[in-house]
């Protein structure tokens, strides 16, 4: 959430930086009324201030009367200055009405971007920072992780359907444990290697949680709720970490804070129907590990390119093919001020595909969730920044293991530095 003191000593800049996202007509309508309702509120204000003056002057002339004995003198004052009273009582509720009307458009208002975030239209102007590894040529036509999933009787999408719909995937044998592996290997990659702090959390929060990263109000249409104990089932890891620190004051010493965890996620994926109906690219629910940082504001930059490399050094160590990218302004995320995003390769389709994306949203989560440190020179609590980022998607990840290790008799090989979290498997081929 943006500051209210920022925002209303700012608001042209404000209204700049959010025409370079994506043109939302509601967003400019939150704005503009914004944009209304503080200019009424500035009025509102001058006009008690006047009132106010006017009372003060009229009170001293009254003290003065009273003092020369001309009380009856002074009735007609008097009478007058209890209406001004009353109008400056009228005016405050007006202005405290007026707050509030502010107040609640905040939520809606997106961050505002990073300088350093390239301005852009859509996901076509999003910026190509790096590429790594080497796209295999294969002598055979690569198939869809589905197919190949399928036929080595790994991933059984007819009966998860039958169990719970579309859109959600029955892992089984080898393929329930290459996921398992997956989970195990990126949480001790993230521990040992990079220092997060392991934390397995509630799958179910509240909606203050849901309000202090971001997801709410606006994006309550795509949440899983549980109305009669007023539950929303976690769209990622992001929501129960970031609240960790929830409604509390961080000493400066212990910055960076960093947390990892595997969780499932579920999102309903409203209006994407139509996008990615088959396989594990696009589901209801989904396994991740998320990595998540409280930062020192001085260097929260610095450390989202610390998180990037945590986040790409499972790809290298898996050895995949991927590309690191900028979102350009109009393709940022409502909570964002920059994003990148990793996209591993994918052979069937012959692109890059999201595989996480690596955020810093300064104080914008930190705001909303009253999450402070205090300030050691200066003696005062300051809002610390968040940064977060897949570490990874762990569906996407068996997707790319499956497609890029494709063998041509249908078998697929373990990357190597996955195989001991196998049981030293080699090779996944069809069970007889």
């Amino acid at each position: 959430m943006l500051d209210l003191k920022f925002l209303r000593e700012n608001v042209d800049l404000v209204k700049a930086k959010l025409q370079q996202r994506t043109q939302s007509p509601a967003m400019e309508q939150f704005l503009e009324q914004f944009i209304r309702y503080d200019q009424e509120r500035r009025l509102t204000l001058q006009e008690v201030d006047q009132l106010k003056n006017q009372r003060n002057l009229v009170s001293e002339k009254i003290g003065e009367m009273r003092k020369k004995g001309l009380e009856v003198q002074a009735q007609n004052d008097i009478l007058a200055m209890r209406e001004v009273s009353a109008k400056i009582k009228e005016y405050d509720e007006k202005s405290k009405e007026i707050q509030s009307k502010l107040e609640s458009i905040l939520p809606f208002i997106p961050n505002i971007p990073h300088e350093s975030v390239p301005v852009g239209k859509d996901e076509k102007e999003n910026t190509v920072v790096r590429s790594w590894g080497e796209v295999r040529d294969f002598s055979f036509a690569p198939k869809p992780h589905w197919e190949i999933g399928e036929q080595l009787d790994i991933l059984d999408f007819p009966r998860s359907a039958k169990i719970a719909g579309s859109r959600f995937c029955l892992s089984k044998g080898k393929g329930a444990l290459l996921e398992r592996a997956l989970i195990n290997f990126m949480l001790d990659l993230h521990v040992t290697r990079h220092g997060y702090t392991e934390v397995l959390p509630p799958f179910m929060v509240n909606y203050d949680s849901m309000f202090a990263t971001g997801q709410l109000p606006k994006f309550e249409e795509e949440l899983f709720k549980i109305p009669q104990d007023g539950f929303y089932l976690i769209p990622t890891a992001e929501v129960p970490l970031t609240n960790i620190h929830r409604d509390e004051i961080l000493e400066e010493n212990v910055l960076p804070i960093k947390y990892v965890a595997y969780t499932p996620c579920f999102r309903r994926e409203a209006g994407s129907y139509g996008k990615d109906t088959r396989g594990l690219i696009r589901q209801h629910q989904f396994n991740k590990v998320e990595l998540v940082w409280f930062s020192h504001p001085a260097n929260s930059y610095e450390n989202l390119e610390i998180l990037l490399r945590n986040a790409e050094e499972v790809l290298k160590i898996l050895n995949l093919p991927y590309r690191v990218i900028t979102l350009c302004t109009g393709d940022l995320g409502f909570s964002s001020a920059k994003t990148y995003d990793i996209e591993v390769w994918l052979p069937s389709q012959q692109t890059y595909r999201e595989i996480s994306s690596c955020s810093n949203f300064e104080d914008f989560q930190a705001r909303r969730a009253k999450i402070r440190y205090r300030d050691q020179e200066k003696g005062k609590t300051q809002l610390i920044h968040t940064l977060n980022g897949s570490g990874l998607a762990i569906g996407r990840t068996v997707v790319a293991i499956l497609e890029n290790y494709q063998q041509e008799d249908g078998s697929v090989e373990v990357p190597l530095s996955l195989q001991p979290y196998l049981g030293g498997i080699e090779k996944i081929t069809k069970e007889k």
